[in-house]
């Protein structure tokens, strides 16, 4: 049984939606204990290739359409590789802890070399608008609230949580892929 170029699209979508989801839960991770565990990446990578295939047999359709340059998947990997090398010097130089050095290659991936630069803006500013934000503390009234007494400790101890920067310059960048070609 073949499958039509409208499964093919839905699939495409359900993949990336996926993609999203597991950057959100690696974000998420990284946010309560300063960890990305190891199967979130992995997913990661799992469901890059899922994507791939999907591309490989169909491409050009829909959202895959806003999959860019003549040879993508080399891109991709190029982008993946790239921010794995980087991620793997910040952490060697202890500016970055091992799980979001390797949260880069996925990302990468998802990414995309076209759309690097998207992501390193987001990167950078994500970087500026939590080191200003942590500037303050929060008040004792809401310090009560998980989520705030949370981030009070973040500001106290200075480890930022460099996933969660990650995750939202990497969901911006990926809309920027994938949503708006």
């Amino acid at each position: 049984m073949e499958m039509g170029a409208g499964g093919m699209e839905f699939l495409g979508v359900v993949a990336i939606v996926a993609a999203a989801g597991l950057i959100l839960i690696a974000a998420w991770q990284d946010f309560i204990a300063w960890k990305i565990r190891n199967w979130t990446v992995l997913a990661l990578v799992a469901d890059y290739a899922l994507l791939a295939l999907i591309r490989w047999a169909n491409p050009g359709a829909g959202i895959l359409a806003g999959i860019d340059s003549a040879s993508p998947l080399q891109g991709d990997l190029a982008a993946g590789l790239l921010l794995l090398t980087i991620g793997f010097v910040l952490w060697a130089l202890r500016m970055l802890g091992a799980g979001d050095a390797k949260l880069f290659f996925p990302i990468g991936l998802f990414v995309g070399l076209n759309h690097l630069f998207s992501f390193a803006v987001g990167l950078a500013a994500g970087g500026v608008v939590v080191s200003l934000a942590l500037q303050f503390p929060v008040p004792l009234q809401y310090q009560a609230w998980p989520a705030l007494s949370r981030i009070e400790e973040i500001r106290k101890t200075r480890k930022v949580p460099y996933g969660v920067i990650m995750a939202a310059a990497a969901l911006v960048a990926m809309y920027l892929r994938y949503f708006t070609a």
